[in-house]
């Protein structure tokens, strides 16, 4: 990922704050998925059923949609403006 000009070494790197966070908020949703299938009985499942599909899925959702796409450059091509540059350079 390019911060500032510079390569960082992972898309992370320098957050800490912000990404024990975020992971506390996702480990906590699974967590709570698990506490909520725990209360599961045949008599009682419903609500447990549906606190457990709704928690999972967005522990799941939160780290891979949200979270999971942050080193993506979204306005520059630097490969291939790189090779765009070698190719000019190497035909004069």
């Amino acid at each position: 990922m390019i911060s500032n000009g510079k390569v960082k070494a992972y898309s992370g790197q320098g957050n800490f704050l912000g990404n024990f966070i975020a992971f506390l908020l996702v480990f906590g949703a699974l967590i709570g998925s698990m506490v909520a299938i725990a209360f599961w009985t045949l008599e009682n499942a419903w609500w447990p059923g549906l606190a457990f599909l709704v928690l999972y899925t967005l522990s799941f959702l939160i780290a891979k949609e949200f979270m999971g796409r942050s080193d993506t450059l979204e306005q520059q091509d630097l490969h291939r403006e790189h090779a765009t540059l070698e190719h000019a350079r190497s035909t004069h």
